[in-house]
């Protein structure tokens, strides 16, 4: 990965009809995704690809089998997929949300998750996400594992992430809030805020955004 945040934990990938998003996501990549779960709380499934090393890419949409409507990442009124935003990995996330509200930039309250893996597993981990997502997107949410196995233990298919930036009307701004939680991300100044990801498939690259 060139000049990626090394603490980067995963992408997300919002998408409006899970199934078709999947498909789509493998056509554009040659690498089928694999069902990574559900999340009954917030009425949605996921699909997971490997990006290299600690990372990965999660798509994620409304559940076909839900009785609720998606309540997470902005799903309800998503009409079309979009890289919504990303994580970033801490081993003390408590300290993470008090350093980062020191710093100017609320994360969110750190709140326990968990989903059912394809193999009847339950995987628990904790993060710090404020709906809507801050600056867009481009603020990274955190996330400790702690001591739950990481994703891409499960021996995900891989891609490569080759970059990810981002751009938007305020990157002072957006610069602030990345330093309040210890991220980096290469930005430029644009009328529209967007995240862009390019990823090495079994096509060559893509551009995810």
């Amino acid at each position: 990965m060139t000049n990626v945040e090394p603490r980067l934990d995963h992408l997300v990938y919002g998408v409006p009809d899970l199934l078709a998003g999947v498909r789509a996501v493998a056509e554009l990549l040659g690498v089928d995704p694999v069902p990574g779960g559900r999340h009954p709380d917030n009425g949605t499934r996921n699909y997971l690809l490997g990006l290299g090393g600690r990372a990965y890419l999660e798509i994620i949409g409304p559940d076909p089998e839900a009785t609720r409507p998606p309540n997470t990442f902005g799903l309800a009124t998503l009409t079309v997929p979009r890289l919504v935003t990303w994580a970033i990995s801490t081993t003390g996330l408590d300290r993470a949300v008090s350093d980062a509200r020191a710093a100017g930039h609320d994360p969110g309250d750190a709140r326990s998750m968990s989903r059912r893996t394809p193999d009847g597993r339950l995987l628990e981990w904790r993060l710090a996400k404020r709906e809507p997502n801050p600056r867009h997107g481009l603020v990274p949410f955190l996330i400790d594992w702690g001591s739950a196995p990481h994703p891409v233990d499960s021996g995900l298919p891989q891609v490569r992430l080759l970059s990810l930036r981002a751009e938007h009307p305020d990157p002072e701004a957006v610069g602030a809030d990345l330093r309040a939680v210890g991220a980096h991300l290469d930005l430029t100044r644009s009328d529209v805020p967007v995240l862009r990801a390019e990823i090495e498939g079994a096509t060559g690259p893509v551009e995810l955004r």
